[in-house]
């Protein structure tokens, strides 16, 4: 119908005209700084560095995560010509300079470009003294061993924990 067809046009019209990037972490926002941003509860010494908007959307939903974000934009990949400077490196180094921030921690994708990225961005905060660490990367749940990859089941067993950190309390 021709009425869903204009109120899907003014949707996308609104859309390119009011939302922008937060000036501080590049996510979307609707205004200079975004919802997460300005949330005074959000934990100021943690910054969580992603690939994209959708990372921050999925880290988001887990209810996990309380600290503040980073969009890089991408992530360096030399043969679709994508270096450092396309990408918001030097805005991160900058904030964690400026901000006080104690710990990055890169979730990027356990990808070449993904670990280059993270080598990169680690070389560049290390004269700041804040702590850069990685998401955990494993088997996933349900997974069956035969199907998961060498680098996958390697990285696995070197970064293996005890066993008693798995276990789940029981009240009472």
């Amino acid at each position: 119908p021709v009425e869903n067809t204009e109120r899907f046009s003014s949707a996308i019209t609104k859309l390119r005209k009011e939302i922008r990037y937060c000036k501080e972490c590049y996510n979307i926002s609707e205004s200079e700084l975004c919802n997460i941003c300005l949330n005074p509860r959000r934990d100021r010494a943690q910054v969580c560095v992603v690939e994209n908007i959708r990372d921050v959307i999925a880290i988001e939903s887990t209810e996990q995560y309380r600290g503040l974000y980073h969009v890089l934009g991408g992530v360096i990949s030399p043969l679709e010509g994508i270096g450092p400077e396309q990408l918001t490196v030097n805005a991160l180094v900058e904030r964690v300079q400026r901000n006080g921030i104690k710990e990055a921690i890169m979730a990027l994708n356990p990808t070449m470009e993904g670990d280059t990225t993270i080598f990169y961005i680690s070389k560049k905060l290390e004269p700041l003294n804040v702590q850069v660490t990685t998401l955990a990367r494993g088997i996933a749940f349900g997974g069956d061993m035969e199907y998961v990859d060498d680098l996958t089941l390697a990285r696995s067993i070197a970064t293996r924990r005890p066993y008693e950190n798995y276990l789940v309390k029981q009240e009472g």
